[in-house]
């Protein structure tokens, strides 16, 4: 995360701004496979407070493994608060039969395109799981409202930027998007006090 925010505060001086008023963002790893994507999911449109509930009720559920998905009726998947868009796309990526494994060493591009195949898993979900569970460098989320917000602040945009212009602007900080990324939410964090994700 230092060398790309470094390489990003000598290219951009927006970026050096940002770099010293947040500091080097943190490595946010998260662990990778089918559990942690299945959380991604859970996460969608609900606050972090409400995912975590959740998550936790399905951990004590013993609901975290494409068998336990595939083996639970609705009522059951339901039961730790799964709406019943949620509990079809969480059986839809315990089908998948997805080689966790063989992501870890695959394209960036192939594992978004892998991911997006799955029902209920968009693009945004894709790139995130890329960032923080794979560790990619050079992934970009543009659809996170967060980043649009906080590249409207940081680049003095008259409006928020959409995903394509956003993602059009960020080849430029090509090979470290993913740290880009990083310091524009801990940039939105100090200009708004707000986390811009889990």
């Amino acid at each position: 995360m230092a060398e790309g925010a470094a390489w990003l505060a000598a290219q951009e001086p927006r970026f050096a701004h940002a770099l010293r008023l947040t500091g080097v963002p943190p490595l946010r790893r998260r662990p990778d496979g089918f559990a942690h994507l299945l959380g991604a999911i859970v996460g969608q449109q609900v606050s972090t407070h409400a995912a975590r509930a959740i998550w936790a009720r399905l951990e004590r559920a013993g609901l975290t493994t494409p068998d336990a998905v595939l083996a639970a009726d609705d009522d059951t998947l339901r039961a730790p608060g799964l709406s019943r868009q949620k509990v079809r796309y969480a059986r839809a990526l315990a089908g998948a039969g997805i080689d966790f494994d063989a992501l870890r060493t695959a394209p960036d591009d192939q594992v978004v395109a892998t991911l997006v195949q799955v029902t209920g898993i968009g693009r945004w979900t894709a790139e995130i799981y890329a960032m923080f569970s794979l560790g990619r460098a050079d992934v970009f989320a543009p659809n996170d409202l967060a980043l649009q917000e906080s590249a409207r602040r940081l680049f003095h945009l008259p409006d928020r930027p959409r995903e394509a212009a956003l993602r059009r602007m960020a080849e430029a900080w090509s090979p470290w998007r993913t740290v880009a990324a990083g310091l524009l939410w801990a940039y939105y964090r100090v200009e708004t006090d707000r986390e811009g994700i889990a």
